[in-house]
């Protein structure tokens, strides 16, 4: 079996017996447009990616078949060969849009409760559990968003931080529904369809959630990250707003 790190086994893990090749399509996506996986990453071998998958071989080929018709991926061949990433996915404007259109406030709030009781526990847990150089890291995840100049990198590095904040919690079960949570929003929130969001005030939230950790101080760091998605639900609102009343005041302060 080929080694994987933490979140690889969270992307590679095996699939309900009634999701087929679409979920695989899907989950590698989600997972190249959150980060986890990088553009120039070679994929597992086909062989080890259908038993981790849980999958029978031809749904895995029907899989990367796909995938490689979106040009999310490439096939070469040769002693070095492999499937490779050869580019991120980003979600359209008009199918953001859709997003929006189709998605209520009531399950956008819902959204930002689950996402309030998960990441609350992840930072309790992070503060005792993080070592010196896993904030470290994290402080790193928080520059790369100020320093990204498109919105699918913004969107990337926003919700690697969040991820690794999980993955500090040394619980997988968070981390999973982190990642979930990731995936339904994240490409929203910087979506330039509607109201743009600030990525240096994403930033310095991003950087005090990471200090309150590294002083060990778990109420400070749950105000924080609570605060910290409210303003996320916030913006998700106001932008669906906007989008469907033009003359919607601008984003809250």
């Amino acid at each position: 079996m080929v080694s994987t790190t933490a979140l690889q086994a969270q992307v590679y893990r095996s699939l309900p017996e009634t999701e087929r090749s679409e979920a695989i399509v899907n989950r590698i996506s989600k997972a190249i447009a959150l980060g986890l996986l990088k553009v120039g990453e070679r994929l597992p071998p086909e062989l080890a990616l259908s038993e981790m998958f849980g999958v029978a071989p031809s749904t895995l080929r029907e899989a990367l078949a796909n995938l490689r018709d979106q040009g999310i991926v490439a096939t070469r061949r040769g002693r070095n060969g492999g499937t490779f990433i050869v580019k991120q996915p980003f979600t359209s404007d008009d199918a953001m849009k859709k997003w929006f259109q189709d998605t209520s406030i009531a399950e956008i709030r819902d959204v930002g409760d689950e996402h309030a009781a998960i990441a609350a526990a992840a930072v309790r847990l992070a503060c005792e559990r993080a070592e010196a150089h896993e904030v470290e890291r994290l402080r790193e995840l928080a520059r790369a968003l100020v320093m990204a100049d498109k919105p699918e990198l913004r969107a990337r590095a926003d919700s690697r931080f969040h991820i690794e904040l999980a993955v500090l919690a040394q619980s997988p079960r968070l981390t999973n529904a982190e990642i979930r949570l990731q995936a339904e929003t994240v490409q929203a929130l910087w979506a330039p369809v509607s109201l743009t969001r600030d990525p240096e005030r994403v930033t310095a939230e991003h950087l005090a959630l990471a200090r309150a950790i590294a002083s060990d101080s778990p109420e400070e760091a749950q105000r924080l990250v609570l605060e910290h998605i409210q303003h996320d639900i916030h913006h998700l609102v106001d932008a669906k707003l906007s989008l469907e009343y033009p003359t919607y005041p601008q984003e809250r302060p």
